[in-house]
């Protein structure tokens, strides 16, 4: 591998693991201020989305700021990026964000090995999922066309904004969803619940390259004025 591949993989990784330490850090701080729900859950709202938008400002230039094996798939079926990278982004992207998960535990000196047991099994959850997912990455491939330096400020408002009109909270995410279910706390997700969360947003990320492909003419690799 060149050191060029290398650097892109530390930045999935450090991406990775400075989000889940935000998404992990920030619900366990609210769930210890407030024992509102709806308060805690703007509370770890917030600095989601704001952590998306710096994370993907400083990190895009170097690895495009994916963080997420949904995005990366939408750009591996876009040939934008190769089988090889896309592997090794993907597995930089889990581990890194498992590795969050941990550092937000070490913060709060907490145990660092945990288990969910919160179930999100629902199928409004699921469908949630393919909504938030389908969301983010049309998002993204949407902005890249029309206005890519706004991409960051996207991404970071329509989290924000998936948090509250989904009924999963918008994982939107595959390896958020495998991080968070090593944390018992307020972000977490039940093992046995995690795969039909991944199958979701896999599904919803299929669906948004297929109508941005659609919409924008990316088939052909052109923009076509309307008449």
């Amino acid at each position: 591998m060149n050191d060029c591949l290398y650097r892109r993989m530390a930045a999935e990784a450090l991406g990775s693991c400075i989000l889940l330490a935000t998404v992990v850090g920030s619900g366990i701080m609210a769930d210890r201020l407030s024992t509102d729900p709806a308060v805690a859950l703007l509370c770890n709202t917030l600095p989601t989305g704001a952590i998306l938008f710096v994370l993907i400002t400083v990190m895009g230039p170097i690895s495009g700021a994916h963080f997420n094996p949904a995005v990366t798939l939408a750009f591996g079926l876009r040939r934008e990026i190769a089988v090889k990278p896309a592997t090794l982004y993907v597995l930089m992207q889990l581990g890194g964000a498992i590795l969050g998960t941990w550092l937000a535990h070490a913060m709060f000196d907490m145990p660092l090995s945990q288990l969910s047991d919160k179930v999100r099994a629902r199928p409004s959850q699921w469908i949630s999922e393919v909504v938030a997912t389908f969301g983010l990455v049309f998002t993204i491939l949407a902005g890249l066309r029309v206005k890519a330096d706004a991409v960051p400020m996207l991404v970071g408002g329509y989290i924000s904004a998936a948090y509250w009109f989904t009924a999963s909270t918008s994982f939107a995410n595959p390896a958020v969803v495998l991080a968070r279910a090593f944390t018992d706390t307020f972000s977490g997700i039940r093992l046995r619940d995690v795969p039909a969360f991944m199958v979701a947003d896999f599904g919803g990320a299929l669906l948004a390259l297929w109508l941005a492909c659609w919409l924008f003419h990316d088939i052909d690799g052109h923009q076509h004025e309307p008449a």
